[in-house]
């Protein structure tokens, strides 16, 4: 059965919803290889920036070395809450790190967090869009398809297979559509929520590491 022949002797609506599909499949397969190699760098830089930090007892140091890894979130959490550190230190070199004003470094530490986790998520809603959406569009087309079948039997006042069978193969080809857009998006996007949620785990760990650290090095 020629699939192409079928599409573009297809109805118009079921032409468009075939598009619609299309354009939903290729975007979230877009999606899906550049989430995949930021996150694989994301993860890479971090475990590479998580030694140096972990070997090294300077933090200036430390600041240098974090700006050649541009794609780790926990590096950016470091920069952050080193650059409120010495703010801090700079402003009232003689007062100790209390509690009270290591809140600032806390704080600091949440914001740039956040701002990790929106670069991470970013893109995810529309795979989670295309998983939900596509094969509903995919049943509408197939229902529009089949309509159109029993329309042509009505015409040609018969049942026979050469009359409903285009009607129903253009139908299920948009199911088919449907569920080819869908499917690996669900999978990729269950699979890209898992790794996120570990790197949201590893900067959390990293920051408490960070406050101890800084309250060790600055407190009374």
């Amino acid at each position: 059965m020629n699939f192409l022949k079928l599409i573009i002797e297809a109805n118009i609506v079921v032409q468009l919803v075939i598009l619609v599909l299309i354009f939903f499949s290729v975007f979230s397969w877009a999606i899906i290889f550049f989430k995949r190699a930021a996150l694989k760098s994301a993860y890479s830089q971090s475990q590479e920036f998580l030694k140096v930090f972990q070997k090294s007892n300077n933090l200036s140091e430390v600041n240098k070395a974090s700006r050649k890894y541009r794609g780790s979130p926990l590096a950016s959490l470091f920069q952050s809450g080193y650059k409120e550190l010495v703010y801090l230190s700079r402003s009232n070199p003689e007062r100790p790190l209390t509690l009270d004003r290591l809140e600032s470094v806390e704080r600091a530490l949440v914001k740039a967090s956040n701002r990790e986790i929106s670069k991470l998520e970013k893109k995810m809603s529309f795979l989670a869009t295309t998983g939900s959406v596509t094969p509903f569009i995919g049943l509408f087309g197939t229902v529009w398809g089949i309509m159109v079948a029993f329309q042509r039997i009505g015409i040609v006042k018969s049942a026979g297979l050469d009359v409903v069978a285009p009607g129903i193969a253009e139908a299920l080809i948009a199911t088919a559509a449907g569920l080819f857009a869908a499917i690996p998006a669900v999978i990729a996007y269950n699979h890209y929520l898992h790794r996120i949620k570990n790197l949201v785990i590893e900067m959390e760990d990293f920051s408490l590491e960070f406050l101890s650290i800084a309250g060790k090095l600055y407190g009374p």
